[in-house]
């Protein structure tokens, strides 16, 4: 059983930082990227930054300069600064880990239960 827990998000004003983490635990052979995505009311689950084991990181054009992801791998904790908030950066979002449980399993994609980040004067 793989579980990821999120935490840190919160109401915020416009310009404003947070500070996401998202721990996974439980039976965890290897993980291979790390990463956080949102979903806004109405809209789809988008990609916001993963992160690679060695420490490659991919944004979204629409966060580029403002967030930071970054992991400690002794901990399997991934973390999200975000700055230079927005209103439009309010959304739900979500912890993701791309793992083994076992050297003989595959990869899968586990996920936590969001936390919800509003930005809002």
């Amino acid at each position: 059983q793989v579980q990821l827990v999120e935490s840190g998000g919160g109401l915020v004003q416009p310009g404003g930082s947070l500070r996401l983490s998202c721990a996974a635990s439980g039976t965890i052979f290897v993980i291979k990227t790390m990463g956080w995505y949102r979903q806004a009311p109405g809209k789809q689950r988008e990609l916001v930054a993963t992160i690679a084991s060695g420490g490659n990181t991919n944004y979204a054009d629409s966060v580029k300069g403002r967030y930071t992801i970054s992991r400690d791998n002794a901990k399997n904790t991934v973390y999200l600064q975000m700055n230079s908030l927005k209103p439009e950066d309010t959304a739900v979002y979500y912890c993701n880990g791309l793992l083994k449980t076992s050297w003989a399993s595959v990869y899968d994609n586990y996920w936590g239960q969001g936390t919800q980040v509003t930005v809002s004067s």
